[in-house]
């Protein structure tokens, strides 16, 4: 099978080529900064300093310095990867907007620590060739429609959800890649959990974007359908929210540095969020092994911006009862 393949028996030559982003046909690598249990996986999503008309509206919450703040934990951490969700800059297709990404990514790249992406609405706004241009020179190892990385027995299989950059052909490939690389997760002896990710949440109670019917209709069917998808990982929506849908996990995350959304709550919500109601602003989550399964922890900043913090934690388990 294609993935076990991808645990060390590889030539060396080839091997090398993985690491420049080389990808097999279902573009499965594994991750070549893990070491086995070692340290947690880590993902953030919208570290985007807010637009001008974004300030305007939701006013500035000192958010460039937040993200400074997540990436410097994010090098405390130390994770065997780090995972972005779409959203990394402002303006994907104006150079000057990668500057401060340029910055971050270096430190990790300088501390050992790989980093993958996919795309977000920002990165293709106005000029979207440009701007997916620009993000492809920084993350070469990236599959528009559609790639994955196994870390530590958990795949993480990344989406992208901006369907309108997509052609009608497109869209096909990736949904059938798609089908094609969870079958091929689900029968790896060697992977004990897949974590499905895109940018814009299948499930979301924002008041700004709310959720994407397009992005749940094309993703949620076949994560739901395959025994070993425990978790499904978004952003777009500048909060934290927690779903739980025929008894498997939806978790957004979009705190990396956006403007604050607010949510619909009680009655108003369209779907029943089952983590705290008063929401960590500007956060990334972890997830380590344990021997129930994945334990997602939410690393925060304190409103005062006087330093990081755990906060809230949800075992997602490796089966479902």
């Amino acid at each position: 099978m294609i993935l076990r393949l991808l645990r060390g028996c590889l030539p060396a030559a080839v091997r090398l080529a993985m690491l420049w982003g080389a990808f097999l046909p279902l573009h499965a690598q594994t991750n070549p900064g893990a070491d086995a249990g070692a340290q947690p996986i880590a993902f953030i999503s919208d570290t985007q300093t807010p637009l001008f008309l974004e300030s305007l509206v939701f006013g500035n919450d000192r958010n460039a310095e937040a993200t400074d703040s997540l990436f410097a934990d994010i090098l405390r951490v130390r994770p065997s990867c780090l995972f972005m969700l779409g959203d990394l800059v402002s303006l994907g297709p104006y150079p000057r907007a990668w500057e401060s990404m340029d910055t971050a990514l270096a430190r990790l790249h300088a501390a050992h620590v790989p980093v993958h992406a996919l795309l977000g609405n920002h990165e293709v706004m106005y000029l979207p060739r440009t701007g997916e241009r620009l993000f492809q020179e920084n993350f070469p190892d990236h599959v528009r429609t559609g790639y994955a990385c196994v870390v530590d027995s958990v795949g993480v299989v990344l989406l992208n959800s901006n369907f309108d950059i997509l052609s009608e052909a497109e869209r096909q490939t990736q949904n059938r890649w798609y089908g094609q690389m969870l079958d091929s997760l689900e029968h790896d002896a060697a992977v004990r959990a897949v974590v499905v990710c895109c940018h814009h949440a299948p499930f979301s109670n924002s008041t700004v974007v709310g959720s994407s019917g397009a992005a749940r209709a094309a993703f949620v069917p076949p994560f739901l359908a395959h025994a070993k998808c425990r978790l499904f990982l978004s952003g777009h929506a500048h909060t934290f929210e927690h779903f739980r849908e025929s008894g498997k996990d939806f978790v957004v995350i979009g705190g990396g540095g956006g403007s604050r959304h607010r949510v619909f709550e009680g009655a108003d919500q369209e779907w029943p969020d089952i983590s705290p109601k008063i929401k960590p602003f500007f956060h990334f989550i972890t997830l380590e092994k344990t021997p129930e399964g994945l334990r997602l922890r939410v690393r925060q900043l304190r409103d005062d911006f006087s330093s990081m913090e755990d906060g809230y934690s949800a075992i997602i388990a490796w089966k479902i009862e």
